[in-house]
């Protein structure tokens, strides 16, 4: 990862460690200050993960809920210290319904690295599980 800026093929990168479920790799991105907001929670913001070690827990988390969680079709965008990924995200969940739904993370950047990743993503019903 470059030293001074986040690139479109950083964001890539970042997304290919998430569909490998790969937190040591993921946590490599990420600023010592590291802010993850989720797209769901009891505040507006969803949920506030602050510091490594509560985003490293809270970035782990999705593979518990979903240990399928694929994040595809990734389209990145950076533009100085800002950037987007939007995906579809896909996954089984443990009644096992079908998660299949849009979304987007909005992140800020700092010394070449990811310092908030703040996700949004569709609400959508679940679908039938596969037969």
């Amino acid at each position: 990862m470059p030293s001074t800026s986040v690139t479109t093929d950083t964001l890539a990168a970042f997304s290919d460690a998430w569909n490998r479920h790969d937190i040591d790799a993921l946590m490599s991105f990420m600023t010592a200050d590291c802010i993850f907001q989720t797209a769901a929670g009891p505040d507006a913001c969803g949920t506030r993960h602050v510091g490594t070690e509560a985003v490293r827990k809270a970035f782990a988390a999705a593979w518990q809920a979903v240990p399928d969680a694929q994040w595809i079709n990734g389209q990145h965008f950076v533009h100085g210290d800002f950037g987007t990924s939007q995906w579809t995200f896909t996954g089984t969940a443990a009644d096992g319904s079908r998660i299949e739904t849009d979304g987007i993370d909005v992140f800020t950047f700092k010394g070449g690295k990811i310092h908030l990743k703040n996700v949004f993503r569709k609400a959508r019903p679940n679908l039938p599980a596969a037969k």
